[in-house]
This record gives C-alpha cells, structure tokens and sequence, in this order.
C-alpha cells in the first residue's frame, strides 16, 4: 500500500493527482498549514525535512515530488501513459525538459516573490513601508521580468502543441501545473496576452483525476 502525506496548498497535489491517474491503491493522509503557513511539526515524525510530499512506500519514505513523479511512472506507469517513451525522441526532450524547467526556472521566482509578500504582511507597523519599498525594488529589478520571461515561453510552447510534451498529456502537465496556477494566483495572467497557458489550465482542471485529486486533496488556494 501506498502512504501519501499531502500538505494543503502544496506541491505534493501533484502527487495526490498522479495517483488518480494512475488508478492505483492508496492511502491519503492530509495536513493543514500552520498560521505561519508553515507545515506542521508532525510531518517530521514521518521524514526529518518534514516537508510535503512524502510517499511511504514499504519501510521507506520518499520525498521530492519530481522523484516521487518518476518513482511512481517507473513501477505504475506499465503502458507508459504519462511519459513519452525514447523512440519519440522530440517528445521525451520536451517531457524532461519541462520536468525539470518548472523547479529550476519557474518556481524560483514564485517563491521569491510570495516571501517577499509573507514579509511585507508580518512586518510591523512602523516597518511595514520600509519593507515595502524593499518588495517594490525587489519585484521591479529581479523578479518581475524573470517571470514573464518564462511565461512567454510557456505560451510559446502551447501555440503549437496541446500539452507541454505534445499532443498527449502527460506528468510534465502536472508538475507544471502548481507553477502554473500559483503564477495565476499571484500575478494575474493576461488573457489576451497567456491565451494558450490558459487554455491548457482549463484542459488539465477538466480530466476526471484531477477532479477526484481536488475532492481528495483540496483546492490549490494562495
């Protein structure tokens, strides 16, 4: 059996969202963030970082989700629905390529920019327009023009092709999708200007798991 600990608002929805797809057995346990938004002490009990997901399998705790992602498309994924196979070289490269662009190139700057708010919120009162100025140089010189830059490129993407690894859907879509929608949630994305990015959120929030993954495991809201 498999032991999935799942943090609200988290990255390890990708997790609770793979499992529906694949169909398989197992055991979900759910956790709420602290007031600091923080996860609970609890999950350390599970794994020392204490951070979610974490996937018991057997005796072992598995942590990260891209890991996690390819440890359950290795022992699940029989008939490798959710990952191109290497005779279709263009599609493997753009699977693996988005696999590991949404922690390396997008998620970075997402962070920065919720931190800097997290600041900006619990700072007190006669701080609160020093930290806020901070904020400001900080969005306008670092992260602003990072985000849309990778934006852009995500729409590029998606002109020509349904999914990010292609036609077909597969796990790139959904570790892609907590960038995409905490990118939504906290910036806004311009529907004249991310038509594509859009579209494509509406198809992935459309699959049956993915809807059975939010009664499960909750709505991703920031």
């Amino acid at each position: 059996m498999l032991h999935l600990h799942h943090l609200e608002n988290s990255r390890s929805f990708r997790i609770v969202w793979l499992l529906e797809e694949l169909q398989v057995d197992y055991q979900l346990t759910c956790y709420k963030r602290t007031k600091a938004y923080l996860a609970p002490d609890s999950l350390k009990k599970v794994h020392p970082l204490g951070h979610a997901p974490i996937l018991e399998v057997n005796d072992r705790a598995l942590v990260e989700s891209g890991f996690i992602i390819e440890y359950l498309l290795r022992h699940y994924d029989k008939e490798q629905l959710f990952k191109p196979s290497g005779d279709n070289e263009a599609a493997w490269e753009a699977y693996t390529f988005w696999m590991h662009f949404c922690e390396a190139s997008i998620m970075p700057p997402l962070v920065m920019r919720l931190v800097f708010t997290k600041v900006v919120a619990r700072s007190p009162m006669l701080v609160k327009p020093i930290s806020k100025n901070i904020q400001k140089q900080v969005e306008s010189s670092m992260i602003e023009d990072s985000i849309n830059s990778v934006l852009t490129m995500m729409e590029q993407q998606l002109k020509d092709n349904h999914w990010f690894a292609g036609s077909e859907f597969s796990a790139a879509d959904i570790q892609m999708y907590f960038a995409v929608i905490a990118a939504k949630s906290r910036t806004g994305l311009n529907d004249g200007k991310y038509t594509n990015v859009l579209n494509w959120l509406k198809r992935c929030q459309e699959r049956d798991a993915f809807k059975r993954a939010e009664e499960k495991g909750g709505r991703i809201q920031f």
